[in-house]
C-alpha cells in the first residue's frame, strides 16, 4: 500500500484531503520486543547513517556550530545556516570538523610563553575550558597551563612563569592509541589514572602537537557511543547554500562538508533545479535538495541530472514560524506531502531518504512523520529553545524563553539581502514571523528524550526498525473531540496548585 493511500487520500484529480499530524494517530499493532530494543537508526546519504532520525533546521536562531557538535555527538546532524558571509559559513563548518576525530579534539586552543596570565584566564572563561597547551613560536610543546596553575596567580605574569614545563608533561603518539582509526579509550584511561591528569596531549611522531584528550571527552565517548561521523572520524556536519550560490557550494565543499542542503521555499523551480544540476557536477558532498511538497516535485528532482541526490527535504507552510500559506494561501500539510514524496521515491526506487521539514512539535509528530515515509525530521521549533542554539536567553514574567524567527521573517530578510546577493529580490513579502519559545535545556537532554519517545511508539506499532515503521504503520483519523481526549484532560496539574493556593 502506498503511503498516502494509509491516509485516506486520493490520486484523481479531485480536491484531496491533506491531513496533517493531530488529524491522525498511529494504531498500535503486534510486538514481540521491547521498546529499548527497537532500532531508529536511518540512512540519510548512502554513506551517513544517523542513529537518531534528527536534524536541525538552516535557520540563524537555531543552527550554527555548536547546534552541529551537540546532535552530532547524539547520533544527528545539524545543518548550518546561510544568513551569513561565505567566510562565516565556512569557519562554522571549520570548527565542526575541527572539533574532534573519534575522540581527540583536533587543533585545541593554545597560548604562547609570553602571554598574560589574564588572557588565560578570559580564554578559559569564554571557552569553558580547563587547560591550554603552550607552544613556543617554532610550533613546539613547551608546556599546559590549567586553572589550577591560575587560581592565585598574577594577572600581569606571563603563561612561562605558571606553566607546567614539557619535561613534566605527559604525551603519547596519536598513532599508538588508535586502532583501525578509532581511539583506544582503554589505553588512555589507563594513561590518565597511572598518572592521576585529566588532559593528555597528543603528538605525531615528529612531537608536533596534533590534538588533545580530556578525561571529559572520554567519559563522553563511553556515554554517546552513537556519533554521528564521516569516514575520518570527524563529527557529521550539513550546510545550507542557495541553489544558485555555486561560490558558496565549492567553499564549503573544501572544508569537508558531507551534506549541501539546497536551501529554498519553493524546490519545484526549474531555474533552481537547473542550477544545482550544475553545482553537483563540482563537489563531492552529498546533495539534500528542498522544498518540495508534492509527488510532480518530487517526479521533477528525481529524475533531474544532480548528481549524488541523496535526500528530499520535504515540506511548505507547515512550521510554527511560517505564515506561508496565510500570505500566499499556498501550503500542503506537512504529513502529506511527506507521504506524496515517499511515494514518488518507493515508485523510482530511488536510493534517496525523504526528511519531513515544518510542523515537528514532538516526538509523536516524529513517529507520524517517519510512519509515512520519512527517514528523519528536521526541526526548527524543538531546537530554538536549548543551549546551543545561537539565540539570546530572555525572561517573561521570570520563565526563561529564547528567541526564534523564520527565515522569512522581516529581520531576517534584511539581514539575508544584506550578506548574500544570492537572495536579493526574491521575496517582496514576509512570510514568517519573529517571536520567543520556552527553553528547553541541552541538546543532549532534547534529543534522549525524543529518541526514547520514538523507540516506544515503535515499541507500540510493533515495529523493530525504521523499514518495518514504513511498512507497518497504520492510521485512524480523529476528530476534534478525538484529539482534546488523547490530551491529559478532567485533572489539575501540579504545576497549577501553587496559582490555585495563591487565589485562596
Amino acid at each position: 500500500m502506498k503511503f498516502a493511500e494509509k491516509l485516506g487520500m486520493r490520486y484523481d484529480n479531485s480536491i484531496n484531503e491533506h491531513l496533517s499530524f493531530d488529524d491522525v494517530s498511529l494504531l498500535p499493532g503486534r510486538s514481540n520486543f521491547e521498546p529499548d530494543e527497537a532500532d531508529i537508526s536511518a540512512w540519510i546519504t548512502p554513506e551517513h547513517m544517523l542513529a537518531i532520525p534528527l536534524i536541525s533546521s538552516p535557520m540563524d536562531r537555531v543552527t550554527e556550530s555548536e547546534m552541529c557538535i551537540a546532535l552530532a555527538r547524539e547520533g544527528g546532524l545539524g545543518v548550518l545556516h546561510r544568513n551569513c558571509p561565505i567566510q562565516v559559513e565556512v569557519e562554522m563548518a571549520k570548527k565542526v570538523k575541527r572539533e574532534e576525530i573519534s575522540g581527540i579534539i583536533r587543533d585545541p586552543l593554545t597560548v604562547t610563553p609570553d602571554t598574560p596570565i589574564s588572557t588565560v584566564i578570559r580564554i578559559m572563561r569564554e571557552k569553558k575550558i580547563s587547560g591550554l597547551p603552550v607552544l613556543d613560536k617554532s610550533g613546539d610543546l613547551v608546556g599546559i597551563i590549567t586553572n589550577r596553575d591560575v587560581i592565585a596567580a598574577d594577572p600581569d605574569a606571563p603563561v612561562s612563569k605558571e606553566m607546567t614545563p614539557k619535561e613534566r608533561l605527559v604525551t603519547v603518539i596519536e598513532k599508538d592509541i588508535l586502532e583501525e582509526g578509532k581511539l583506544n579509550t582503554t589505553k588512555v584511561k589507563k594513561l590518565l589514572h597511572m598518572h592521576r591528569i585529566e588532559k593528555l596531549l597528543v603528538l605525531n611522531e615528529l612531537k608536533k602537537l596534533t590534538g588533545l584528550i580530556t578525561l571529559k571527552d572520554i567519559k563522553r565517548l563511553e556515554d554517546s557511543p552513537h556519533v554521528s561521523r564521516d569516514a575520518e572520524g570527524r563529527l557529521l556536519v550539513a550546510a545550507s547554500i542557495s541553489p544558485f550560490d555555486h561560490e558558496r557550494a565549492i567553499r564549503l565543499d573544501l572544508v569537508g562538508v558531507d551534506i549541501l542542503v539546497i536551501d529554498i521555499a519553493h524546490g519545484m523551480n526549474v531555474n533552481a533545479i537547473r542550477s544545482v544540476e550544475k553545482i553537483s557536477k563540482d563537489v563531492n558532498a552529498w546533495i539534500m535538495y528542498g522544498n518540495i511538497a508534492t509527488e510532480e516535485a518530487a517526479h521533477e528532482v528525481i529524475t533531474s541530472d544532480i548528481d549524488k541526490l541523496a535526500s528530499l527535504r520535504v515540506g511548505l507552510g507547515g512550521g510554527s514560524i511560517c505564515q506561508t500559506t496565510q500570505v500566499t494561501g499556498v501550503g500542503v500539510t506537512t504529513l502529506s506531502a511527506t507521504a506524496l514524496v515517499a511515494d514518488a521515491v518507493q515508485e523510482y526506487g530511488a536510493n534517496i531518504s525523504v526528511v519531513a521539514d515544518g510542523g515537528i512539535r514532538g516526538s509523536g509528530d516524529i513517529a507520524k512523520a517517519i510512519g509515512a515515509g520519512a527517514s528523519a525530521v528536521m526541526c526548527g521549533y524543538l531546537f530554538s529553545g536549548t543551549d546551543e542554539a545561537p539565540s539570546e536567553k530572555v525572561y517573561i514574567r521570570g520563565v526563561p524563553m529564547k528567541r526564534y524567527r523564520g527565515m522569512a521573517s522581516p529581520s531576517a530578510i534584511r539581514e539575508r539581502y544584506a550578506v548574500d546577493r544570492y537572495t536579493r529580490g526574491t521575496k517582496k513579502v514576509a512570510e514568517g514571523i519573529e517571536g520567543v519559545v520556552s527553553y528547553r535545556g541541552s541538546v543532549r537532554t532534547l534529543a534522549r528524550d525524543l529518541a526514547a519517545a520514538l523507540k516506544a511508539a515503535y515499541g507500540y506499532v510493533g515495529a523493530r526498525n525504521t523499514r518495518e515503521m514504513w511498512e507497518k504503520a497504520r492510521y485512524a483519523k480523529r476528530t476534534m473531540v478525538g484529539v482534546r481526549e488523547a490530551l491529559p484532560h478532567d485533572v489539575i496539574p501540579e504545576s497549577q496548585f501553587q496559582d490555585i493556593y495563591d487565589t485562596f
